[in-house]
């Protein structure tokens, strides 16, 4: 079990900590210091863990074989320290799946690498990398797509709201109270009431297995 643990819970954690770190650098780049002064640029997981997000809920959904997801503590953003901030949000939010992108595309070189090496069949060392190069891509295009939903406080939303007119983003940006009520409703209550209402299954996980196949097939694996 702490092997099926351990090749899900060590990607997830690299994976979410460095979202959120180019969040950080992007909006330091950008004008707002706010995360260096706090010391979130550091790739510290400590420094990024979130108790339920980054542990419990992860260690929870891998034991019991669900899909994973988890999430770091925030990188503090203040958007008017930037110099364009409207822009600049989009900027910083777009960071972060950004990063998992570039992370995912050299967990693909690494999973081709590794099966040239010793094989999809390899056990032990070898085959604990091949698991943890598979599940880190995995993880990574997730978070990437799972990120971009247009619910705030998703990063997705920072878009959604830098390309609506103020007053209408005003408005939009006030449903970030209800956000984690309306995740709850999309992922746990709507599949209850109907598969067609399913929308990680109607929805993301389709876009998660045509860029998967993407990357795989970038390095003549398949998918």
């Amino acid at each position: 079990m702490l092997y099926s643990v351990s090749v899900w819970l060590i990607p997830l954690v690299i994976a979410i900590v460095f979202h959120e770190v180019a969040h950080g650098r992007v909006a330091n780049m950008l004008g707002d210091a706010t995360a260096a002064e706090r010391g979130r640029l550091s790739f510290n997981p400590i420094r990024h863990v979130d108790p339920i997000g980054t542990v419990a809920v992860p260690l929870v959904l891998a034991v019991a074989h669900a899909p994973l997801f988890g999430w770091a503590k925030p990188v503090p953003v203040v958007a008017h320290r930037m110099r364009n901030p409207r822009v600049d949000m989009m900027l910083v939010a777009l960071a972060g799946p950004a990063m998992n992108l570039f992370l995912a595309a050299l967990a693909t070189l690494g999973y081709a690498a590794a099966i040239g090496a010793w094989g999809e069949d390899a056990t032990g060392l070898p085959g604990f990398a091949i698991d943890n190069c598979g599940n880190f891509l995995l993880i990574n295009v997730s978070l990437a797509i799972f990120n971009l939903l247009p619910i705030p406080p998703f990063d997705g939303s920072h878009v959604v709201e830098g390309l609506l007119p103020r007053p209408l983003a005003a408005r939009y940006a006030a449903i970030g109270r209800h956000g984690f009520l309306i995740l709850i409703v999309l992922i746990v209550i709507l599949p209850q009431l109907s598969p067609r209402l399913d929308v990680l299954r109607q929805i993301v996980w389709p876009i998660v297995d045509a860029v998967l196949r993407l990357f795989l097939g970038s390095v003549g694996l398949g998918g």
